[in-house]
Order: C-alpha cells, then sequence, then structure tokens
C-alpha cells in the first residue's frame, strides 16, 4: 500500500505526480501481482532494453519508440504493474537517477476548440521533454485512450476535430520524442484497447495483455490476502493453509485480483460477529463470497 504524499499543486498541468526512483513502495506494488514470471521478466527485460539500446543503434535499423503499452480488463493490477516496473527498472542501473512521471489525462481535455490539442502538445514538447533532459524518465500514461482515441470510431459529434487534432498531437510528439530522447519510456494502461488509436498501437514497442487470473493465481492472490491480513489478525493467516483453499481459488475464477482481495473483505463482513472480531472469519465465509462475487461477475457479463 502506498502512502498518502501531498500532492504539489506547483506541478505543470497533466502531471499527477512526480516520483524519485527507485522507490520501495512500488517494489511492493510489483511484488503484489500475481502474474506469471515470465510475462514480469520480459516486460521488465523490455523495459530495460530501452535504457541500454536506443541511443545506441540507429531507428532506421530498430524504430523504437519507447512505448510499453498494457491493456487487460479493469482490476487486474495494469497501474500498478506500471508503476512497479518503474521500480524494477530503475534498480536495475546501479547509481542511476531515475524518475517517475504520472500523468492525468482528464486534466488536459477541453471543450474549448485547440485547447485539447495545445494541452496535449505543451505536456509533451516542454514537460516531458524536460523531465528526460534532467535524466533517466519513465512516464506513466494512465486510460491511454484519453488521449489517443480511436480516430477511426470517433462521431461527428462532442468536438471531434479537437479530439482528432489531440489524439494526431499525441503521435506527432512521441515520434518526436522518439528522436530527440533515449533516455525516456512511456508506460501506457488501457482498460478498453479497442478505443485505442491503431497508429499509437503501431508505435508501441510491446503490447501486453495482463489477464483475468486463472485457479493457480486466484489461489497465490488469496494466499496473498490472507497471509497479510494474517499480520494483524493471526486466525486469519491460518485459513491460507485449509484443504478449502482450493475450491475458495476455484470458485473466485472470472474475478480480477482487485475484486478477490475485496471479496475477502466482503466475507468478513459477511456477519456482525467477523465485522467486530476478523479472527472469526471462517473459510465457509470466505468459500461463500467467492461463489457470490462470481455470479455477480456472472449477471454483470450476460447483461453486457
Amino acid at each position: 500500500m502506498l502512502a498518502h504524499q501531498p500532492q504539489d499543486t506547483n506541478l505543470p498541468k497533466g502531471i499527477h505526480r512526480i516520483r524519485r526512483l527507485p522507490d520501495p513502495a512500488l517494489g511492493t506494488l510489483w511484488d503484489s501481482i500475481i502474474l506469471d514470471e515470465a510475462v514480469k521478466t520480459q516486460l521488465l527485460s523490455q523495459a530495460m532494453l530501452n535504457f541500454t539500446l536506443r541511443g545506441k543503434v540507429d531507428r532506421s535499423v530498430v524504430p523504437l519508440h519507447g512505448v510499453i503499452l498494457l491493456v487487460g480488463p479493469p482490476g487486474t493490477g495494469k497501474t500498478s504493474l506500471a508503476r512497479g516496473l518503474a521500480h524494477r527498472t530503475a534498480l536495475s542501473f546501479k547509481g542511476a537517477q531515475f524518475q517517475l512521471l504520472e500523468i492525468e489525462p482528464h486534466t488536459l481535455t477541453s471543450a474549448a476548440m485547440g485547447k485539447t490539442q495545445r494541452a496535449v502538445s505543451d505536456l509533451f514538447s516542454q514537460s516531458i521533454t524536460e523531465a528526460a533532459v534532467r535524466g533517466p524518465t519513465i512516464v506513466l500514461l494512465d486510460e491511454v485512450e484519453t488521449l489517443a482515441a480511436d480516430r477511426a470510431k470517433m462521431s461527428m459529434e462532442a468536438n471531434p476535430v479537437d479530439v482528432h487534432r489531440a489524439t494526431d498531437a499525441v503521435l506527432v510528439q512521441l515520434d518526436l520524442l522518439a528522436e530527440q530522447n533515449p533516455q525516456l519510456l512511456f508506460v501506457a494502461t488501457s482498460n478498453f484497447p479497442q478505443a485505442v488509436d491503431s497508429a499509437f498501437t503501431s508505435r508501441c514497442d510491446l503490447v501486453m495483455h495482463v489477464p483475468l487470473p486463472d485457479a493457480k493465481a486466484c489461489a497465490a492472490i488469496l494466499h496473498d490476502c490472507l497471509v497479510g491480513l494474517g499480520r494483524t489478525y493471526p486466525s486469519i493467516a491460518k485459513l491460507a493453509n485449509s484443504p478449502q483453499m482450493s475450491r475458495c481459488a476455484s470458485a473466485s475464477v472470472g474475478l480480477d485480483g482487485r475484486t478477490i482481495r475485496k471479496m475477502v473483505v466482503n466475507a468478513l463482513a459477511s456477519d456482525t460477529r467477523t465485522a467486530m472480531d476478523p479472527n472469526a472469519m471462517t473459510i465457509e465465509q470466505l468459500l461463500a463470497a467467492a461463489q457470490a462475487a462470481t455470479a455477480i461477475r456472472r449477471q454483470e457479463t450476460k447483461q453486457s
């Protein structure tokens, strides 16, 4: 869990937070995302390669843009994974002074003609460029479809010309930054990859799908959550080794990692006794909560 950090009100428009790297709190996030280690290794290797290869090899040979895109359902941990990746990448380069810029895309959009485009251009050409000049920089672009919307799918409503121009600005700036700043890496996330402009996706050096956890991953997430709670409520930790844990994990398939962890909380809140004394939670309550959560998810899927 990240400690609360006061926000710097003097940050440039569009930048939500700047962190010095490495940051152990972000390393905890990396460890908390239960994902195939081979996938994590590929992700980290791609980020490391960005800072070792770019700047040394001409882009006519390998046209790297310094962009990684993480896609997948909500709640699978893409943003946490991106933050953790920033920490692990910086940790790999001993002595280098890395920084992480977190972008808040919604602060850049405007209904006024031309303002979104100008705000996007200023963010990339000035704020991000100035940060990259100071040293190795990783930029987190959450919900990237907000800034790089698929122009082919836009309706002629809600000021589409300006949205088109904003996407154009992102693409132009990515090309310029790729040429001029090899010590820069963008890590973008999207819950709706079909809404991301194909020209943006084509500039990504790696597009990685972060899937819903399978039964094995569900078991690992549940185990991690129960053991974590067990540091405060010891009896809960014992449930992690219950013979019934495999049933709870199987019942959780179809849920994302965030929902699985909240489902444990739902189990604690399933009656007043465990609400007052979490140590009293039983494996039966956990199983019932998992079954209830998956039933709700199936109903939501049918309705969508």
